[in-house]
């Protein structure tokens, strides 16, 4: 009976956790284990079921991202086709979180542009950090942030004045039932953006957004 209660207060009763973009604490929880922030709108995974990093990188590698498929490059080319129409070669690039395949970052040096790449798992250089960049992008993978105000502001400060942080995640429209959305059954994915999120990333840090089919957010700073 004990072990029962232990296991039943550990998946009802979390301790105590504040949203990782606006730190307000949490109190609103779904049915599956996702707290929404009633700050900054943004859904959250209950820290108990974060994926270690073994477990993570596992993951990772099951994804069969291949740089010239021309699916792949379709479905990354919001990002692509508007850093082409507003950068040009003699900018400098950072491909944020580029995985194991930076399509993007390929088909940008195809057209002699200069991009840096960094992933924590397969291109942990942390050189990167040496640079200012006029646009930074992140493909698929702001979703997956366990510090989402760190990572913010640590893209931020190495971005130049004017400069463009692309973010390309899929944004919860309410419309969808939540628990049954293929996006958050993703286990890897432990922070999900509602437009409220955009909006208050914009206002905490003074910058101007856009948001293009629920999906690309390009901030300029």
């Amino acid at each position: 009976m004990l072990e029962r209660e232990m296991i039943f207060n550990f998946l009802f009763f979390p301790v105590k956790m504040n949203c990782t973009l606006c730190e307000t604490v949490l109190k609103n929880k779904t049915a599956d284990f996702y707290f929404i922030c009633d700050t900054c709108g943004a859904y959250l995974k209950d820290q108990k079921f974060y994926l270690d990093n073994l477990q993570e990188i596992g993951i990772y590698e099951k994804h069969k991202n291949d740089v010239n498929d021309i699916r792949y490059q379709n479905f990354t080319s919001p990002i692509t086709n508007s850093i082409l129409s507003t950068f040009n070669s003699n900018h400098l690039g950072l491909d944020y979180g580029c995985g194991t395949a930076p399509v993007i970052t390929k088909l940008l040096e195809d057209k002699d542009y200069q991009v840096e790449l960094y992933d924590p798992y397969f291109y942990p250089n942390e050189n990167y950090l040496n640079y200012k960049y006029d646009y930074i992008f992140s493909c698929e993978v702001f979703e997956h942030f366990y510090h989402p105000k760190q990572e913010i502001e640590k893209l931020l400060a190495i971005l130049n004045p004017k400069g463009s942080l692309l973010i390309m995640t899929l944004i919860y429209d309410f419309e969808v039932d939540f628990k049954d959305w293929y996006y958050r059954k993703d286990p890897t994915h432990v922070f999900i953006y509602t437009k409220k999120t955009v909006q208050f990333i914009a206002k905490k840090y003074n910058l101007k957004f856009e948001i293009q089919n629920n999906r690309l957010i390009v901030f300029e700073k």
